[in-house]
C-alpha cells in the first residue's frame, strides 16, 4: 500500500485489478470517452482489461509508466485511477493523469491521492510533477491548485478528444526543489 487516508487507499496496479478496472471504465464511461479514451478503449471487456493490467504492471516494474488505483478501504470499490506517466528519469519529470468515478466526485479524493502520490514520486527521485488540464475542468483545475502546482503556461493544440477539435491545455508544476 502506498497510502491510506479517509477510509481509501492508493495501492500500485496488480493483476487482481482487471475486472474493477474493467467495471470502474464501464459504468464511467462517459466521463473517461473524453479525456480518457485510449484506458476506455483498453478495458470495454475482462479480456481487455486483463491484457491492460498486464502491461501496466509490467510498465510499472520497469519504471515506464506508473498506475495506481484508488479504492475504498472497507468494500474494496475501485474509486479512481491516477497515472504517473510521460516519464523522463534524466531530467526527472513526470506527468498525472486521473478520474474519479462519478459516485466519488466533489469529495477532495483527487486532491488528497495526489497529494500523497507526489510524495511517493519525489521520494522515488522525480523532481517535476506536471498536470496537464483543460481551463473548464474545473475539479481539476482545484486538485492541481490544492497541491501546490502553479500554472506555467498555455499548450496550444496539446489534446484532441475523439472526433474534437483539437484542445488547448493548461500545464501546472510541482518541483521538489521549493
Amino acid at each position: 500500500m502506498i497510502a491510506q487516508f479517509n477510509g481509501f487507499e492508493i495501492n500500485k496496479i496488480h493483476n487482481g485489478d482487471a475486472w474493477k478496472i474493467c467495471n470502474f471504465v464501464i459504468s464511467n464511461e462517459d466521463r473517461l470517452n473524453h479525456y480518457f479514451p485510449k484506458t476506455l478503449e483498453q478495458n470495454l471487456t475482462p479480456t481487455l482489461s486483463n491484457n491492460f493490467v498486464e502491461q501496466k504492471t509490467k510498465q510499472f516494474q520497469n519504471n515506464e509508466e506508473l498506475l495506481f488505483t484508488l479504492k475504498h478501504s472497507d468494500t474494496r470499490a475501485l474509486v479512481g485511477l491516477f497515472f504517473l506517466k510521460e516519464l523522463n528519469w534524466e531530467i526527472k519529470q513526470g506527468e498525472f493523469a486521473y478520474c474519479i468515478g462519478y459516485n466519488f466526485e466533489g469529495q477532495g479524493l483527487a486532491s488528497k491521492a495526489i497529494q500523497h502520490l507526489s510524495q511517493y514520486a519525489f521520494d522515488l527521485g522525480l523532481e517535476t510533477l506536471q498536470i496537464i488540464v483543460h481551463k473548464d475542468n474545473m475539479a481539476s483545475v482545484r486538485v492541481a491548485t490544492n497541491n501546490q502546482f502553479e500554472w506555467i503556461k498555455t499548450l496550444p493544440n496539446e489534446f484532441t478528444p475523439n472526433r474534437e477539435q483539437p484542445l488547448d491545455m493548461e500545464l501546472y508544476e510541482l518541483n521538489s526543489k521549493k
